[in-house]
């Protein structure tokens, strides 16, 4: 499982530790990354997400996981949360493109 906030894309960084004799060695800085379930009322459903802190406070600012995703570009999202977006889109308004087509 890759270390990687859903909402944000945030991953592992490298860099350097820094000792007060100035000797640097190499560390990775790890984001803080949270087991999250978000109530979607569009997907009737909770939807389970590895998101860090910073991911869980803009989805809540946003109000919601529905309205985070719909807002939100789809450039900007990572790959499972444009897959989620897709799955709410088809839920809410699949049945509109079905008959959208006159022959």
């Amino acid at each position: 499982m890759a270390r990687e906030c859903d909402i944000t894309g945030k991953k592992v960084m490298s860099g350097n530790n820094v000792s007060h004799a100035n000797n640097k060695s190499r560390r990775t800085f790890a984001p803080n990354l949270q087991q999250a379930s978000f109530s979607s009322d569009t997907l009737n459903t909770k939807v389970r997400l590895r998101v860090s802190t910073a991911g869980l406070r803009t989805v809540e600012k946003n109000g919601g996981i529905d309205a985070f995703l719909k807002t939100t570009a789809d450039r900007k999202l990572t790959a499972a949360a444009r897959r989620l977006k897709r799955q709410m889109e088809k839920s809410c308004c699949g049945h509109d493109h079905e008959d959208g087509h006159q022959h």
